[in-house]
């Protein structure tokens, strides 16, 4: 699966046209991913996994240089680091950083920044611990790598809870 065809297939998901979500309890940027995995065979998966690691957005420049202030996800095989933020407005802000040569990791961070980014408190609180498991990356990934993107859900649901109190 092509760069462009992938960029265009979800644009066309996020649009509406054929989209057919089948991740009800999902917010729709997640849902659109889930069922975008869903749909492909396991090679195009790990391609698709590789195009969205290259989507991660770098930091904002209040973390730039500042790890010291960003949370450390100690499951992942390679240092990813994370920020969560919940805006005034009660909506949950992300913020991953990961070195460019770790592209699951980045991939996995990048489903989660994509998701999840700018939705309200309780929408990221009511995703499934385990809707990683819909991506059908379990025959392509190791064990080790899928408790990585597990162990980030978990960090981000806990500091939403502990700065939405």
């Amino acid at each position: 699966m092509g760069q462009h065809r992938a960029r265009a297939h979800r644009g066309r998901k996020r649009a509406g046209v054929g989209a057919v979500t089948t991740a009800a309890a999902l917010p729709p940027g997640l849902a659109d991913l889930v069922d975008e995995f869903e749909g492909v065979s396991t090679k195009d998966r790990l391609q698709l996994l590789l195009e969205l690691s290259q989507e991660l957005p770098g930091l904002p420049g209040h973390l730039v240089g500042h790890r010291d202030s960003m949370e450390q996800v100690h499951e992942c095989q390679t240092p990813l680091f994370l920020a969560v933020e919940v805006a005034d407005d009660d909506r949950v802000q992300l913020y991953f950083d990961a070195p460019p040569e770790a592209p699951t990791t980045r991939g996995f961070a990048s489903i989660l920044r994509t998701g999840l980014h700018d939705e309200p408190v309780q929408t990221v609180l009511d995703v499934p611990d385990d809707f990683y498991v819909r991506l059908g990356l379990a025959e392509a990934v190791s064990p080790l790598r899928l408790r990585g993107m597990a162990a980030m859900l978990a960090r981000i649901k806990r500091n939403v809870r502990e700065q939405a109190r």
